[in-house]
């Protein structure tokens, strides 16, 4: 026997953008079911910023975030600001603290925000359905779920199901499926805010210093960050690493600077002896010991040639030493994938509500739409922001 549910919302997924979606639109006194798939809410919430929730960055503005229109974000962003959210942390009693470059976390646990959000919900009436195994979405003069033995009703569907990173926690392309269902053009999706893997011979050369870092400039596809690198077993990770990821495309380098702002060699050119040491010496200052030794060796050393001593040579090392080029074999891919760069493309979403402009109702927020944030807390503010701006709308 077929249950009938009906609701003025339904919103599937709730992550972060979908329990911020039905807390704001409960608010406005709408009836809303939320489905997940899970056996708990906000997921991705409790393991993010290693357990504390990265939950915004003070920061944050639409230069924050890559799309195919780089001008979609700006509306959604600019109505609802990290300020907001802020307030509705203390709102809540919830003690964070400040790390580096605006970055908010909690101090306790990811699951004060948790908690934040299912009291939200909990004070507008929301229904969450946990283990909701949804196995048809139709649309005729209103929407219909079906999970189980019941079928959903409402003139109002938000999508907030997430991208394809870290599909052990049972991410799937359903957003993108859904979307495409409806007729909405997809940006081609690909892993963003990941690790590098270098190819064979980088990898035997560099990768048995997995562990060493360094703070360099890491530029990519005209994008430059300046924050750590890290050697890992396979490539290369660290903030800068994963910050460039996401503008970097298959077959282009990527350009590292190991020493930002200084003049390495001007201690090679004052010296009394111009050799190897002095060299390493000069490197050390600025890289940890092994990495600078190592680099020396596969960029730079010839140790039977004097002309890598003049002026001229140095000017050559001193430009390697902030210009050096790799170009990557590939990513650790969605499995170590922070988010999904790409997926439901803006021109088919209104800027200031995220509903389709090709079926009235019909709403995309979060990491499944083509908005994708920088390291630091930014996805995070994209999926208050475009859960606010459906919730709204409703």
């Amino acid at each position: 026997m077929v249950i009938i549910d009906k609701y003025d919302a339904l919103i599937l997924g709730a992550g972060a953008a979908g329990l911020m979606c039905a807390a704001e639109a409960s608010k406005r006194g709408r009836r809303v079911a939320l489905l997940e798939r899970a056996e708990r809410i906000g997921e991705k919430i409790l393991i993010s910023g290693g357990g504390r929730c990265n939950f915004t960055n003070i920061y944050s503005t639409s230069d924050n975030f890559t799309s195919g229109n780089p001008h979609f974000a700006k509306s959604a962003l600019a109505r609802y600001t990290p300020a907001d959210f802020i307030a509705l942390v203390e709102k809540h009693h919830i003690p964070y603290h400040e790390k580096t470059l605006g970055q908010l976390f909690c101090d306790r646990a990811a699951s004060d925000i948790i908690g934040m959000l299912q009291g939200e919900c909990d004070a507008g009436g929301v229904k969450i359905f946990l283990n909701s195994d949804i196995r048809e979405v139709s649309h005729a003069s209103e929407f219909v779920v079906r999970s189980g033995e019941t079928e959903f009703h409402a003139p109002v569907l938000i999508i907030a199901t997430g991208g394809l990173s870290i599909p052990k926690m049972g991410a799937t392309a359903f957003g993108y499926d859904l979307a495409a269902k409806f007729g909405l053009k997809i940006r081609q999706t690909k892993p963003a805010l990941v690790p590098f893997v270098l190819n064979i011979k980088d990898q035997k050369d560099y990768c048995d210093l997995a562990g060493i870092s360094a703070k360099v400039i890491v530029g990519c596809a005209g994008h430059s960050f300046e924050e750590a690198m890290l050697i890992t077993h396979r490539g290369l990770s660290g903030p800068a690493i994963l910050q460039a990821s996401s503008y970097w495309r298959s077959g282009e380098p990527i350009y590292i600077d190991l020493a930002p702002g200084q003049d390495v060699t001007a201690t090679i050119r004052e010296a009394k002896v111009r050799n190897a040491s002095t060299a390493q010496a000069a490197l050390q200052t600025f890289l940890p010991t092994r990495l600078s030794g190592r680099w020396l060796d596969l960029n730079w050393l010839n140790h039977n040639s004097a002309s890598q001593w003049t002026n001229q040579a140095l000017e050559d090392l001193e430009r390697r030493i902030h210009h050096w080029t790799l170009v990557p074999l590939g990513t650790e891919g969605y499995q170590k994938a922070e988010v999904t760069a790409g997926g439901v493309d803006t021109d088919e979403l209104s800027a200031k509500t995220m509903e389709s402009r090709k079926v009235p109702g019909l709403f995309f927020i979060g990491e499944v739409v083509d908005v994708t944030g920088h390291l630091g807390g930014h996805n995070f503010q994209w999926a208050w922001a475009s859960g606010v701006a459906a919730g709204r709308a409703l």
